[in-house]
């Protein structure tokens, strides 16, 4: 059982040399840095508990299919929300945390989660602004080529690619706006022209 202070029960060293091929290469502790230091002594853990207390689960909480159950304790200060929570359930709920698949989504879900925000922010007295926030204006006033060129950065490789990554979808989002705005426009002219029957 996870999460008890008790070592958990081990496979021997035979048993998982015959199943793992190479398990148990750096057995010899002469080539262990951790020994002398390294040995079990359950009674110094400090634990107080068999089994800790459980925090309350005031929603279901994701948890990687490997796990029987949650931690004892667990983060509640970002609850999964909207279409980027959708997606975080769904990387935890199918993929192991051995996959690719499962960090691609949790990726996916961070700038899903990143939009959902900037898209919240324009219903508020006080929306993003793409130019001071994406450190735009700190380029032109705080030696920002001066403190690349001549300096030997890696950055410098890809830095044209920066205004194309941070502003490209800001660009995107206003040319959909500008778009949908003049097909609504057509409509209303093409209603406005149409003879009454």
């Amino acid at each position: 059982m996870p999460y008890t202070p008790e070592k958990p029960p081990t496979p021997s060293s035979e048993e998982l040399r015959a199943r793992i091929p190479g398990w148990g290469a750096d057995l010899d502790p002469a080539d262990r840095p951790a020994v002398p230091k390294e040995r079990f002594a359950p009674e110094e853990t400090g634990a107080h508990w068999h089994f800790p207390e459980r925090q309350e689960e005031r929603w279901p909480r994701e948890r990687s299919i490997e796990h029987a159950q949650l931690t004892p304790v667990f983060g509640t200060s970002s609850p999964p929300k909207g279409l980027s929570g959708v997606i975080r359930k769904h990387a935890y709920r199918t993929y192991s945390e051995g996959r690719a698949a499962h960090w691609l989504l949790l990726l996916g879900a961070d700038r899903v989660d990143a939009w959902e925000s900037h898209l919240r922010s324009f219903l508020t007295s006080r929306p993003d602004n793409p130019i001071t926030e994406t450190g735009v204006r700190a380029e032109l006033s705080g030696h920002g080529l001066t403190s690349r060129w001549g300096r030997n950065r890696a950055d410098v490789n890809h830095q044209w690619l920066d205004p194309i990554i941070v502003g490209g979808p800001w660009i995107a989002g206003a040319g959909v706006l500008v778009a949908a705005a003049r097909r609504a426009r057509r409509r209303r002219t093409r209603r406005a022209d149409a003879p009454d029957v």
